[in-house]
């Protein structure tokens, strides 16, 4: 992706999302018996800390090839997907995410396995459905465009057997 690529749509995310990682994370430490006494340091300001930078450090834009995402503190993750390899932008909505009108969006990529953890989510993208039907039309777009280029490609397969039939003739002369 070149940096100069004019931008699309730049995800806009719902600060609701530092409550969402808040108490995602402290779930996730209540669940263990070492994990409670961190929950009670997570909820106590550490959560609070990092929630808002995360939040903060989130970023999310669409230019005419690709997707682009950015998002964590310890351990970022600044991935560019092309647009051609995304296969499906999956909407999903739980019992938490609803309660706290959010969404999560997964990117979902050629070739990548069920459960790699190789996939990303966007959680709380303002708009949801617009946003993941703005990336699937410029997706297609892209496709058609590539798609768009088979009789130039039929050009060259045409060239190609004129080239190999060309050499055959060249081979038999030579033999003779």
């Amino acid at each position: 992706m070149t940096e100069n690529e004019p931008i699309l749509i730049k995800a806009e995310f719902n600060p609701i999302v530092k409550t969402y990682i808040l108490l995602y994370i402290c779930g996730i430490l209540l669940v263990t018996i070492v994990g409670i006494p961190l929950a009670i340091i997570w909820l106590c300001g550490v959560g609070q800390w990092y929630s808002r930078h995360y939040y903060d450090k989130l970023y999310c834009v669409l230019t005419e090839k690709h997707l682009r995402l950015r998002m964590g503190i310890l351990f970022t993750i600044d991935k560019t997907i092309p647009l051609e390899n995304i296969q499906d932008l999956t909407f999903y909505e739980g019992p938490v995410l609803r309660h706290l009108n959010l969404a999560m969006l997964r990117v979902e990529t050629a070739g990548q396995a069920e459960h790699s953890g190789n996939h990303m989510k966007l959680v709380g993208v303002v708009d949801a459905h617009v946003f993941r039907a703005t990336v699937l039309d410029q997706r297609e777009k892209v496709k058609m465009n590539l798609t768009g280029n088979s009789e130039k490609k039929n050009e060259q397969t045409e060239l190609l057997k004129k080239i190999a039939a060309s050499l055959d003739k060249i081979e038999a002369n030579l033999r003779k």
